[in-house]
This record gives structure tokens, C-alpha cells and sequence, in this order.
């Protein structure tokens, strides 16, 4: 126990047997990794664990991994789930909220300022080329995040032949779908999972009845008219449909963001996905950037909160049944065949992002960045930089960016 922890009996549902920290400490140590957490859920496990199980001791290595595990099970952002599932296990309900903010804000601070940079009316003609630039290595960006997935889901689709064709079969209709069907793209993600845990739990689970489809309602279903009541429905959906990683809600983002309710274009969305790569913080992320093209910064603000609240309901609600979530033979059915139906589905949005570039260069620095990353397995932020600086280049030597 460190001298830091404190004995503040209001610990709400603190895991037994966990140390009390204080919540200050708690909001220094996650705000410390929002601040430094640059290059995605990678860098936030590492700097979560380094923190909570090398460093502090507050948790061991084998509770830590159940967490990542279990996480990885939930719709949301996984690491900013596995930031406010730790807090939890530390100090319950308060120590979730200051911890999950904590680590949430400086990420949104910065892409806010950044979105208002970029959106502004009359930008300055460099950070138009930067925008432009970024934005178009953000096809790249998704064919690599889907690529970062595929060791660890075929590993779990196991060694028999026929597990293994479904994988394919799973993966190739993801990619279809977030091709060509827009937001209807969680029917067939659903319907992934729901044939893979019939397939695994057939002899002994029944199949149930309408719990493993309520996706599909929400992700369909929107308000007539735009305002702020569609904005928060929009940002919702993003944090409750994200499985598997971020980039699977783009394609139902963009749906709304630039087709439905016409509140950017799709060179400003490319610059928002961006944008949730380059800054400390999850791609979901990039809804705060939707939010401030909708309705200035109170969208922002409203997008970002309502996107976030489902990871904090799952986590302070569900933290205790993790163990029961994890050993449920269904769950992991459903799981092992939506998998590969989101991989396939992040690597099937590069193509409508890719479809709307508009110059003969940006398709150049494309191709730099899918060698940069595909290619030399660098890092996403450097892409994002490398490509913004061409776009400023571009845009200096008088090439069109906009």
C-alpha cells in the first residue's frame, strides 16, 4: 500500500479487497496518461499498466488482463473502458467518474481546439493543405487498424477448418457491408454473432430471444429532424455500437454526419477521423469534432458526453458481473463471430473514405502512407503528421485542397 491511499469510507462498489487511493491521486495519475496517452488503446494499456500493476501494485498482473479481456467484450472504446474500469476497481463509483474524466478530457480539449481550427469559415490556407493532407491517409489508418486485429481473432476462431472458413466468410461480409450498405452495416455484424454462438452453443445454451439484436434498432433508427436531440442520438450510437474498435463506427458516422444530416462535408469528416488519431484519446473521439460542426462548442461538448456514457454505465453497472460476462459460452460465441465481421468491417471503410478524395495528389500521399504503415510498420501519429506535411506543401506550391 502506498502512502497516497487514503481510508475514505465512500468507496461505492469498490471491488473487495482493493486498496483505497484517493481520488486525487486517482485524477493526477489518469490525467496524466490523457495528457502523454498518444498512439491509441496500445499505448493506454501499457501506460495503465505500468501505472496500476509494475509501478503502484494497486493490481495484480492477473486481475489486470481480466480487465483488458473482459473490456475488450463490451461495445465502446476498450482502453478508455479499461481507464474507468481500474479507477473503479479502486475506489468504486467515484473513483470511475473522476478517472474515466480525468483521462477523457485532455484528449477532448485538444481535438475540440484542433476541430474549431480546422471548421473555422476562412482557415488559413495551410491548415487547409494539412487537412487535406491527413485526410487522406486516413484509408490507410483503417486498413492498418483492421490488420492490428486479425492475429488475435483468428486465434480465437481455433484450429478446425470450418472455423477458420467462417472467419473468412465473417470478415469478407463485414467488409461488404461497411462498403456498400452504410448503416445498415450492423445487421450483418449481428447476424455474425448470432450465427457463430448458435454454431458454438447449440448443444447445451438456447438461443435467445431479442437480446443480442438491439444493435440493429439502434443503429438504424435516428430523429426526422436535425438539432441538438439528433446530435446526442448520433454521439450515443457511436459509444454503444463501437465494437471491437472505433474505426467500425465510421461508416455509420458518416451516414449521419455528412449524408443524413448534412452538418460537415466529406472532406471535413476525413479531417475529423484524423483528427481522433492524432490526439490523446480514442477515435471515438471524433464525434467531439461532429458535435462542434453541428452546433459550435456545446455539440462538442453534448457529442462528447453522450458518446462516453455508455462506456461509464457498462463499467459502474457491470463491473462486478465481469467474470460472469467472460465465462458465458454465448457471449463468447457472439463475440468470436462478430469479430471478424468488424475487422472486415474497418478495412471496408477505407473505401468510401478513400472514394471521396478529390485530388490526383492526395491519392499520392495515400500511397505513402499505406507504405509507411502496411509497408515499414510505423506508427499512425507520424503517418498522420507526415501526411499533413505533405498537404501543407501541396497547398504552398499551389495545388488545390479544397
Amino acid at each position: 500500500m502506498t502512502s497516497e491511499a487514503t481510508a475514505d469510507p465512500a468507496d461505492g462498489e469498490r471491488e473487495p479487497g482493493a486498496p483505497r487511493v484517493g481520488l486525487g491521486v486517482i485524477a493526477r495519475e489518469w490525467g496524466r496518461i490523457g495528457c502523454i496517452g498518444f498512439g491509441g488503446p496500445p499505448t493506454h494499456i501499457a501506460l495503465l499498466r505500468q501505472l496500476c500493476v509494475q509501478r503502484r501494485g494497486w493490481i495484480s498482473a492477473s486481475e489486470f488482463e481480466d480487465g483488458i479481456a473482459a473490456t475488450n467484450l463490451l461495445p465502446g472504446p476498450a482502453s478508455t473502458q479499461l481507464a474507468i474500469f481500474t479507477a473503479w476497481r479502486l475506489r468504486g463509483t467515484p473513483g470511475a467518474l473522476v478517472g474515466g474524466v480525468c483521462f477523457i478530457v485532455p484528449g477532448l480539449v485538444l481535438i475540440l481546439a484542433l476541430g474549431a481550427l480546422f471548421l473555422a469559415g476562412d482557415p488559413p490556407l495551410w491548415v487547409l493543405g494539412a487537412g487535406a493532407g491527413a485526410g487522406a491517409a486516413v484509408s490507410a489508418v483503417a486498413v492498418q487498424a483492421a490488420g492490428v486485429l486479425v492475429p488475435t481473432s483468428w486465434k480465437r476462431a481455433g484450429d478446425r477448418r470450418a472455423a477458420r472458413a467462417r472467419w473468412v466468410g465473417y470478415a469478407l461480409a463485414g467488409g461488404a457491408a461497411a462498403s456498400l450498405a452504410g448503416p445498415w452495416m450492423v445487421i450483418v455484424l449481428v447476424a455474425a454473432g448470432l450465427v457463430e454462438m448458435g454454431v458454438r452453443t447449440r448443444p447445451a445454451v438456447p438461443r435467445p430471444r431479442g437480446r443480442a439484436a438491439w444493435p440493429v434498432p439502434l443503429a438504424l433508427a435516428a430523429p426526422a429532424a436535425g438539432g441538438l436531440g439528433a446530435l446526442a442520438w448520433v454521439a450515443f450510437k457511436v459509444g454503444a455500437l463501437s465494437y471491437g474498435g472505433g474505426f467500425v463506427i465510421i461508416p455509420l458516422m458518416q451516414a449521419d454526419a455528412v449524408d443524413r444530416y448534412h452538418w460537415m462535408s466529406d472532406g471535413q469528416f476525413l479531417n475529423a477521423v484524423a483528427l481522433g488519431q492524432i490526439t490523446p484519446g480514442p477515435v471515438v473521439q471524433t464525434v467531439a469534432v461532429v458535435g462542434y460542426a453541428a452546433a459550435g462548442l456545446v455539440g462538442g461538448l453534448l457529442a462528447a458526453a453522450a458518446a462516453f456514457a455508455p462506456s461509464f454505465l457498462l463499467v459502474i453497472l457491470g463491473g462486478a458481473r465481469f467474470d460472469r460476462l467472460r465465462s458465458s459460452a454465448a457471449v463468447q460465441g457472439f463475440f468470436t463471430g462478430a469479430g471478424p465481421a468488424v475487422i472486415g468491417a474497418i478495412a471496408g471503410s477505407a473505401i468510401p473514405l478513400a472514394l471521396v478524395l478529390q485530388h490526383d495528389w492526395q491519392f499520392g500521399v495515400l500511397a505513402a502512407a499505406a507504405v509507411w504503415l502496411l509497408g515499414l510498420k510505423r506508427g499512425v501519429v507520424s503517418a498522420l503528421l507526415g501526411a499533413g506535411a505533405l498537404g501543407i506543401v501541396a497547398a504552398l506550391a499551389g495545388w488545390p485542397v479544397t
